[in-house]
Parts: structure tokens; sequence; C-alpha cells
């Protein structure tokens, strides 16, 4: 039963994979015992339920994470879920170090991911405020001057358009900000987003 939802593709990764193989093994039997069908997507396993994403697992240098799409939602009754990054807004992560951290949290991992799963039965969303970044004056001024950048940058997605602002805008300096904007607008050109 379980190879009906697996994709060979994912066990190549895994096979081939120099860091938390094991980890990343134990978690995809978990994910797997629990319904999710899993699948290589940006990279990486990825396991969702009737072809909405669950969860993905996330091999970093310093530990492995297994990354709830809809995190949020969770109660985390345990306290383990962490934002991703500072910039998170719903998706949610636990890390691991070790084969025998994921054994031990076997049965909490398989209540949050059927919570989960049961969010998604439900088809709760997430009710992000609306509001957008502001536009660092940098940026608004190359908007301004060139149409067809403005038009590029409106056609993306807001995610896209949320992560250029977000990486024109952590720069201290103006002129850094100025040299990002000029670096990237090709790419907004393209209608590609900021790590595409």
């Amino acid at each position: 039963m379980t190879k009906n939802r697996t994709n060979p593709e994912v066990g190549e990764y895994l096979s081939g994979a120099k860091n938390w193989q094991g980890v990343m093994e134990e978690l995809r039997t978990i994910l797997l015992d629990c319904g999710l069908t899993g699948e290589l997507k940006w990279g990486k396993p990825c396991y969702s339920f009737q072809d909405s994403n669950i969860a993905i697992i996330q091999p970093f240098k310093e530990s492995c994470a297994l990354m709830f799409f809809k995190g949020v939602l969770l109660e985390d009754p345990e306290g383990i879920l962490e934002k991703p990054g500072k910039n998170s807004r719903i998706a949610r992560r636990i890390p691991f170090t070790s084969v025998q951290e994921v054994i031990e949290m076997e049965p909490i991992l398989k209540e949050y991911i059927e919570e989960a799963i049961e969010a998604e039965k439900a088809g709760l969303e997430v009710d992000v405020e609306k509001k957008k970044e502001p536009i660092p004056e940098e940026f608004q001024q190359k908007l301004d001057e060139n149409p067809d950048l403005k038009v590029a940058f409106n056609d993306l997605t807001p995610g896209r358009q949320r992560g250029y602002i977000l990486y024109f805008s952590d720069a201290k300096q103006s002129k850094t900000r100025t040299r990002r904007v000029e670096k990237y607008s090709d790419k907004i050109l393209d209608g590609k987003g900021l790590r595409e």
C-alpha cells in the first residue's frame, strides 16, 4: 500500500542524500503511514493529501526539518513548531538532528500530521493580513521610470512581489538597495521570482 503513494524519484533522492539520510527515511515512513502521497517538489520530498501540500522534508547543514505548509493552523501543544524565517507567516517546521529524535517523536508527529490533514479536509485557510509591504523608495523610483518593469512587477504573484520587496528593503543603505534593484530588474521583466 505504501508503494502506491510514493514516487520512485523520492527513493532515489533519499538514497543519494549525503546528509540526514536516516532522518529523512524515518520522516518519510511516518508521513506515508499517515496516508500521504510523496513526490519531489522544489527538489525536496514533499507530501500531500488529495493534491494539497501538507509537509515537506528540508535538509539543512545543521538540521533536517519537517515543514508544514499551513503550520500556523496547528495547535502545537508540545511547543515544537518554529517559524522557518523572520518573514514567515504560514509555514512552521520541526527541526531534527538525529534519527533517534524522530523515532521518539513519532506519536507526536503523527498527531500533528493528522491535524494538518484534518485542516485540509475541512478546507481551512490561513487568514493572512492583506497588508502589503511598503515598497522601498529606490524600487518605486525605478518602477516610475520604467513602465515595462512596473507592468512586469504587477504581473508577478503576490508572493514573488513580497520576496523582492523584502529583499530590497532588507538592505540598510540606499546604494545597496539601488544596486539590488538594478541587479534583479531583468528577472522581474522575465516574470521570475527572486530565487528562480
